[in-house]
């Protein structure tokens, strides 16, 4: 696949705003959208190891559900988040994402389907256990294995979306047209590094988890001190893993001393560290996030390296500014966007902190504040939204 067909496969309308602006935006939200992928996978794999502790067990008794839930809110905000990573990459590598669709079309369907068969049994596992069903462990590993198929399917259409090269080979092999769709290509060491990341996301989670729940006179020392310590073996654990991994996926790529992996491989140290001496296990998280931020950086420069050596360069995209457009999303996503989840995480923070009794936001203030600034924000945008398509469609008609 030459340069002159991979341009010409562009959208004639251009991008509505500088290139690097989406491509920061899309380092961004994939690595929001992967921290909850692993959160899922990771909190939703030791409960059910937990499951079939819990009943010798009074830690794993009540670590379980506490877990259960966790997978089941991270995998409604992954999905939420795994939206924005999406539209942003096919707003400046639309070839890459419409040649996977024709590829592994199938997949795709296959994919969106599996999502939702495996986030249904979830909910079947989610109440099983609630009920103390000994069909649950069995429900729980069906719904895991299916979800875990769906994040293979990704990386198949991310490793087939940077290979240019093959895409002929792969829709034409010999010269016979396959229309099938069932193409399907994996970078084992690559996904092996992905997968190998739920370890140490779950092991700094429970630290989190332990931190949180410290101060709350309900949960023994005991418990806390199980949390802990169980958090902190599979954190570093999961990092060494991992690091071993990260450097064998950056030799493969003839990467392994570029700038950006080895701030990487100094961010996992640090985190190694902190990990093991789990001093402050939110300050640890601060730097998980930085490192997930790294590695979406290190994916999309292999991307685009990649894309580059094929004469597609993402900043040679023609750009048709729109500014109104550009500004109203840039505010949605700073005003609605960090006061309505500052909102939502104020009021996990102080229900996690209530004992006994239910916690009323109006008794307390920052959250009264939030939640009112959030709803009058939604009431505005949403006006302006409304008024502004009206004026854009009688203009447009009209004129």
């Amino acid at each position: 696949m030459d340069a002159t067909i991979l341009n010409l496969l562009r959208d004639p309308a251009g991008v509505p705003f500088y290139p690097v602006v989406f491509q920061g935006l899309y380092v961004l939200t994939w690595a929001l959208h992967i921290a909850f992928v692993l959160l899922a996978l990771g909190s939703m794999g030791l409960s059910i190891y937990g499951s079939t502790q819990q009943k010798s067990d009074s830690n794993w008794k009540l670590l379980t559900p506490h877990l259960i839930q966790t997978g089941k809110l991270s995998i409604s905000i992954l999905i939420v988040l795994g939206v924005a990573p999406l539209l942003f990459t096919q707003v400046i590598y639309d070839p890459n994402w419409y040649t996977t669709n024709a590829l592994s079309g199938i997949w795709i369907f296959i994919f969106i389907y599996a999502l939702i068969v495996g986030y249904l049994m979830y909910y079947w596992y989610y109440y099983a256990n609630k009920a103390g069903r000994a069909s649950n462990t069995l429900i729980g590993t069906i719904s895991f294995a299916i979800l875990v198929f769906c994040g293979v399917l990704m990386h198949n259409f991310a490793v087939e979306s940077i290979q240019p090269d093959k895409w002929l080979a792969w829709y034409a092999p010999n010269g016979v047209v396959d229309t099938s769709g069932l193409n399907f290509h994996y970078d084992l060491i690559r996904l092996a590094f992905m997968v190998s990341l739920v370890i140490p996301v779950l092991g700094i989670f429970l630290q989190n988890y332990s931190d949180f729940l410290s101060t709350r006179k309900d949960f023994t020392s005991k418990y806390i001190e199980f949390t802990k310590k169980l958090g902190t073996k599979t954190a570093v654990g999961g990092l060494l893993v991992s690091a071993v991994l990260f450097i064998l996926w950056m030799l493969q790529e003839n990467m392994l001393l570029s700038v950006i992996s080895l701030a990487t491989i100094a961010g996992v140290v640090v985190l190694l560290l902190m990990a093991k001496m789990n001093k402050n296990s939110y300050i640890t998280t601060v730097v998980l996030v930085v490192v997930a931020l790294l590695i979406s950086g290190v994916r999309e420069i292999i991307r685009y390296n990649l894309m580059a050596d094929h004469g597609y360069n993402i900043y040679t995209y023609t750009m048709n500014i729109d500014w109104p457009s550009t500004i109203m999303f840039l505010l949605t996503f700073l005003f609605l966007g960090v006061t309505g989840v500052a909102f939502i995480l104020r009021m996990a923070w102080k229900v996690g902190k209530n004992e006994g009794t239910v916690f009323d936001g109006q008794n307390d203030k920052l959250t009264r504040v939030l939640g009112t600034a959030t709803l009058w924000i939604l009431v505005a945008w949403m006006g302006i939204y409304f008024a502004w398509g009206m004026f854009t469609l009688f203009k447009n008609t009209l004129v």
